[in-house]
């Protein structure tokens, strides 16, 4: 295995040259052509992704196909001007550089990793790939659990709309080859998983000096204030808590709710939830699920759904597992510090957004939130919420947006994938300064009256004073003559 991958990244290294030598145009020209066949062959790309536990088929489609194609309509559109050279000119530059014309450049950065999740195994690492090819680099794709097939159905198409196979290798799930990867020398890891799996991998890279953008875990929060209709805040938190069994890294885990609201929300998102079917969870995922749901009844909490157990049955390694809804929980519990990849939800009743944000600040994850409210006041909150993505009056959904990046703070990563942010991340920055003519004082010697001479200079250009600049531009141009003769 070990030498299969590194077989795979010489090969894509030997390829990137001459693919980074294309004309943007022509890396655009391949990924139109993929989001044509995307659509066409959307269902075989559903099917690659299996039978996945709390999610239909159209929703597959929505959160992991169309998004994907969407991805692709972005960048064709919006490539071109965010990775083309920019220009600073003459307006701002600085005296002591005149004649020097300086350009900003976005460059390949060679060969991209990306590790990709098991939850969103098209869609997440798909878009990440794309925005790597586009900006030039190759991409070796190493899939999250289960996400072989689907990985391997995109690189496909990737191939059938013209790209060389070699950019865009495959490995094989296990951390192994994620790690052999590494050993075969990448430039950059983009990595969407756990913050233990992070943390595991920015060790290993930080011998090899490799750059990382971390999207990691989420224990999400939704601040639910008064004044807000109750019947789209049940829709919006019955939806987050069933989607993708769970599996969702901004799922709402904690829910802030001011005290005039909290009773009634409590008996109606109760009622919506109970009827919830059970979903299929990992059995370690359920099994540290429940153990954090029975300590925190222990400690006080309330198990408001389901009536009774929450493990239904167990078979072939994962637990038919019912959607859990707690009440009267504490920030300090680990079910509301904890990275819960299931379907668990707590409440928390608040006096006021001032006690919610101190109590949402306890958690050490900060990736996204959702607000809940009148647009005025949620607005006002969202810009206090300490979280890399925050939803007003709606749920997960918008960070789907091709434009929009996304990524956390705290444990919950940093840098960002998607939109223009998510593609300059895929780019290194290379400047390019040209100087015409023949002036270049800082090639002379020093002379004894240099010091005398920029003092005049700050003075004529940054002084306190009109009228003192403009006697210090005379005194410099006189001293520049003379220096001249």
């Amino acid at each position: 295995m070990f030498e299969t991958v590194t077989s795979q990244v010489q090969e894509a290294r030997a390829a990137q040259t001459a693919w980074a030598a294309q004309p943007l145009v022509a890396r655009l020209a391949v990924i139109a052509r993929a989001r044509r066949l995307i659509a066409q062959h959307a269902l075989e790309l559903a099917a690659a992704l299996g039978e996945r536990s709390g999610r239909t088929l159209s929703e597959t489609l929505m959160y992991e196909v169309v998004t994907l194609a969407d991805a692709c309509a972005f960048l064709e559109r919006e490539a071109p001007q965010l990775l083309a050279p920019r220009r600073l000119g003459s307006r701002g530059r600085p005296l002591l550089f005149m004649g020097v014309d300086s350009e900003v450049h976005r460059v390949p950065l060679g060969i991209v990793l990306v590790i990709g999740p098991s939850n969103y195994p098209l869609y997440l690492p798909g878009v990440q790939g794309l925005q790597a090819l586009a900006a030039g680099n190759a991409c070796v794709l190493k899939p999250g659990l289960g996400g072989s097939a689907s990985a391997q159905a995109f690189a496909k198409i990737m191939a059938q709309a013209g790209l060389d196979p070699r950019l865009l290798p495959v490995t094989d799930e296990t951390a192994e080859a994620g790690q052999a990867a590494l050993a075969a020398g990448v430039d950059k890891v983009i990595l969407t998983g756990s913050a233990a799996t992070g943390a595991r991998v920015l060790e290993s890279l930080a011998s090899r000096l490799v750059p990382a953008t971390m999207e990691l875990s989420g224990c999400d929060a939704a601040f639910v204030l008064d004044g807000t209709a109750l019947n789209g805040v049940v829709r919006a938190l019955r939806w987050g808590l069933r989607l993708n069994a769970g599996a969702t890294c901004i799922a709402p885990r904690r829910v802030f709710v001011e005290k005039p609201l909290a009773l009634e929300l409590e008996k109606r998102l109760a009622e919506a939830t109970c009827t919830l079917p059970a979903v299929a969870v990992p059995e370690q995922v359920a099994d540290r699920a429940i153990k954090m749901v029975s300590e925190a009844r222990a400690a006080g909490a309330r198990q408001l759904a389901p009536v009774g157990d929450i493990c239904v049955s167990r078979t072939h390694g994962s637990v038919s597992f019912r959607p859990v809804l707690m009440a009267d929980a504490r920030p300090e519990m680990n079910l509301l510090r904890s990275d819960i990849f299931a379907p668990v939800m707590s409440l928390v009743t608040v006096s006021n957004t001032g006690e919610a944000l101190e109590q949402y600040a306890k958690c050490p994850f900060a990736l996204g939130a959702s607000i809940f409210g009148p647009v005025d006041r949620a607005r006002e909150l969202a810009l206090r919420v300490r979280a890399g993505s925050v939803s007003v009056n709606d749920l997960i959904a918008p960070t789907a947006d091709p434009r929009v990046p996304f990524g956390g703070f705290g444990q919950s990563g940093f840098g960002v994938t998607r939109g223009a942010e998510g593609l300059l991340e895929m780019t290194a920055l290379k400047t390019l300064s040209v100087h015409a003519g023949t002036f270049r004082p800082h090639y002379d010697d020093p002379r004894e009256d240099d010091a005398q001479l920029f003092q005049t200079y700050l003075n004529a250009v940054h002084g306190p004073s009109w009228f003192g600049r403009a006697a210090n531009w005379v005194r410099l141009i006189r001293s520049m003559i003379k220096r001249g003769r």
